[in-house]
């Protein structure tokens, strides 16, 4: 093959000079934009992937034989010098978006990113023959994918480059790159257009790579241990395992409607009646609930349960697993969040929820003794009073009398401790002591009937995990579901609904069970710094552009 030559994929290289097709002299005049609502500059590019055909070279080829990623390069030669590289003399074939484009006469320099790294090629009229630099001069553009054949040198100003042989067309790009590769001009434009996000911002790759190592690594802890990864239904006949509003669907052949899942946890104990006793699944959960930094209405859990495990034992293994990955993710380095550090070192403290209450409360400059949330009546007539009046939470909801109206005692402790206190916990710590009328699938604590035997485990001042000992007696699990019943008929839409097929699993006997389900996603937030769930979530939810459909 010469040197000299445009390598056109799954075509012989030509010379320079030679023709495959007659010569068309320069690209045709564009017309107006091949759709509606491109650009302009779209017309100009769709000339030139029309020059190339009519020159014999295909702008979207099969495939391209390439030597080495751009990294790899980087990482084997960065540290050689000028002389050392002369030596080697090594020949590559390489592959990247032109992200940059310098032409100097008859020599020139292209900057390529295969989406990991950056690396400069070097191209000169002599190396690659008149008409392939002329092609090069002409018709690639930012945003062109392409191949380069040559050698590993470094320029006389030090700088690691390709000396271009051969270059070879993979992807004409016709539509133009954002702002010149300097960022997309807003965030919800990031988050539509995620694609133009990676390719213009480094730091969103590495974040995503971040979020893939921490699950890797969760994997391989419960793997390691004799987990057994499996996958349960989607759609389900019942919206079960969590008090959630769910997403309605309809199965035509059925004739039924079904319900895209709230939490796999119905499903998952089953498979410990089943005799699976350590199982886990890592997958998307759906809630027809707001949007905001914390919530995505579909969203990634890892759940996981243990025969013979209770709230204890599933403490230790979540805190085992949660420090595991942030080591995986920070290599050692602080663990930063909005400019704060979150240590991740063991033990993780334990605080239980009226005491956190209590404890905020009095930080709060408020009169609300810890011996008040032990007492409905007290704890009533004090959300009645005018305490709360004017203040808001730490998610921003303003705090009055008729938030806690007409809910029963424990779900009005659950919501003060959401209110206050929450947002306290910046490093990791586990809240214990969950009222039994917002945990329906909780064991009772022997010692307090009215608490469960449940944790939540707090990072950065949000929720992280949630586990807890599994109610496994079935008569007892049917009565706390006709007790969520009541509520929904009240108007609680998230009260859980029956499920006599769990609870018939249940009478077949599920030994003593421990389980719990971690966020991936804001684990992944806190992890790499991201403000928002949308930033560790590759296509987020958005509302429709206006003017276009979908």
């Amino acid at each position: 093959m010469r040197s000299g030559a445009w390598c056109a994929a799954g075509r012989p290289a030509l010379a320079a000079g030679e023709r495959r097709e007659k010569r068309v002299s320069g690209p045709q005049p564009p017309g107006g934009p091949p759709i509606a609502g491109w650009p302009e500059e779209s017309a100009q590019r769709l000339a030139k992937a029309r020059e190339l055909r009519a020159r014999g070279v295909d702008p979207y080829p099969n495939r391209y034989e390439r030597t080495h990623s751009l990294g790899q390069i980087v990482a084997a030669y960065g540290e050689k010098s000028l002389a050392e590289l002369e030596s080697l003399a090594l020949p590559v074939r390489i592959a990247g978006r032109v992200m940059l484009k310098r032409p100097h006469g008859k020599a020139s320099f292209a900057t390529l990113s295969d989406g990991e790294s950056r690396l400069q090629v070097y191209l000169r009229q002599d190396d690659l023959g008149e008409r392939a630099y002329k092609l090069f001069e002409e018709l690639v553009d930012l945003g062109d994918y392409i191949g380069i054949a040559g050698r590993v040198m470094r320029t006389r100003k030090g700088e690691l480059s390709v000396q271009a042989k051969e270059l070879t067309f993979l992807a004409k790009a016709l539509l133009p790159p954002p702002e010149k590769w300097h960022g997309l001009a807003g965030v919800e434009a990031r988050y539509r257009q995620r694609y133009l996000d990676l390719m213009a911002n480094p730091e969103v790759r590495r974040t995503f790579v971040a979020r893939s190592a921490m699950i890797a690594e969760m994997r391989r802890f419960l793997d390691a241990r004799g987990y057994v990864e499996v996958e349960t239904p989607m759609m389900q006949p019942i919206a079960g395992g969590a008090m959630a509003r769910p997403f309605t669907t309809h199965h035509n052949a059925l004739g039924i409607d079904l319900y895209l899942r709230i939490a796999p946890e119905l499903y998952l104990k089953r498979l410990v009646v089943g005799g699976m006793e350590k199982v886990y699944e890592i997958n998307r959960n759906f809630r027809n609930e707001g949007i905001s930094a914390l919530h995505n209405p579909e969203f990634t859990m890892l759940e996981f349960y243990t025969a013979c495990f209770d709230c204890d034992d599933v403490m230790a293994l979540t805190e085992e697993l949660v420090a595991a990955a942030a080591q995986r993710v920070s290599e050692g380095r602080p663990v930063v969040y909005k400019g704060r550090e979150v240590s991740f070192t063991r033990p993780f403290p334990r605080v239980g929820m009226k005491d956190a209450i209590a404890e905020a409360a009095g930080r709060a400059g408020l009169e609300l003794p810890r011996a008040s949330l032990d007492d409905p009546a007290r704890l009533e007539s004090w959300t009645r009073s005018s305490a709360l009046r004017g203040r808001r939470s730490g998610k921003g909801a303003e705090l009055g009398p008729e938030r806690y109206e007409g809910v029963p005692h424990g779900k009005r402790v659950a919501q003060l401790f959401e209110d206050l206190a929450e947002s306290g916990f910046w490093h990791p710590t586990f809240i214990v002591g969950y009222p039994v009328e917002v945990s329906p699938l909780s064991k009772a604590r022997p010692d307090d009937p009215a608490l469960t035997e449940r944790f939540e485990l707090y990072a950065a001042g949000m929720e992280i995990a949630n586990g807890f000992s599994e109610l496994n007696d079935p008569l007892e699990q049917r009565q706390r579901f006709l007790d969520q019943l009541a509520e929904r008929e009240r108007g609680d839409a998230e009260a859980h609904r029956m499920d006599d097929d769990y609870v018939r699993a249940l009478g077949h006997g599920l030994p003593p069970t421990g389980g719990c389900g971690v966020g991936i996603d804001r684990l992944a937030m806190v992890l790499t710094d991201s403000p928002s769930i949308r930033d560790v979530i590759l296509f987020p939810h958005m509302r429709p552009e206006t003017g276009r459909p979908g």
